[in-house]
């Protein structure tokens, strides 16, 4: 239930959901295994990003996607499986992103960067109080001048913009998760709000992407 809920466990949940997204569900690569996969089969990153983000608003919200996240149960007990199974889509989503405009999420402050897009439209915001102005891509030697406060401070941020966005029911207002049959959580998820959480992370992580529709 949402009244469940704190904001230590919604920081749990994110620490789950990220490690989930970069070693990998069984039944679901890694996310730099689909950066390299969307790389490999587009002409440019940009391209890549697009198209990867198109797939996340059908496909990836597909129950036949979502089935496959057996490992999803293995959850900490805690956290809430529909909350934690969203969480690690959108995660994926965004790491990938990441990896393809050529960071490295396995660095914290990439990790950060990405907890805030989860945020969509407020992203900005949270990066903005947290001394952060993004008018284009993060220059990769940019990131060196993020310190481990500002990382607090953002993932302190998110976690409580995710934790205001639990309704009465439960569910994550990034998306709507529901059981499916076999007891493995499913998730079937709003695509104009996948849409603007990945149209986020591509403007954080690839250059020349505001003026590019996905």
């Amino acid at each position: 239930m949402a009244s469940d809920l704190t904001e230590s466990k919604v920081q749990q949940a994110l620490e789950w959901a990220y490690d989930k997204a970069l070693n990998g569900i069984p039944g679901t690569g890694t996310a730099e295994e689909l950066a390299k996969q969307y790389l490999s089969d587009n002409e440019s990153p940009l391209d890549a990003v697009n198209s990867l983000i198109r797939w996340q608003n059908t496909k990836a919200a597909t129950s036949g996607f979502l089935t496959g996240l057996g490992g999803i149960v293995t959850l900490p007990v805690t956290i809430p499986a529909n909350v934690a199974s969203v969480l690690y889509v959108q995660l994926r989503m965004i790491a990938a992103i990441a990896c393809i405009g050529g960071y490295d999420p396995k660095d914290d402050r990439v990790k950060a960067l990405a907890y805030a897009c989860l945020a969509g439209s407020a992203a900005k915001d949270i990066l903005k109080d947290a001394g952060i102005v993004i008018a284009q891509k993060i220059a990769l030697n940019s990131l060196k001048g993020i310190s481990r406060g500002t990382i607090t401070k953002i993932n302190q941020a998110v976690g409580f913009r995710l934790l205001t966005k639990f309704g009465t029911t439960g569910v994550i207002n990034l998306g709507k998760a529901v059981p499916i049959l076999g007891g493995i959580v499913g998730a079937t998820f709003d695509s104009v709000t996948t849409n603007v959480v990945g149209n986020v992370a591509r403007d954080t992580f690839i250059p020349s992407a505001k003026t590019v529709a996905a």
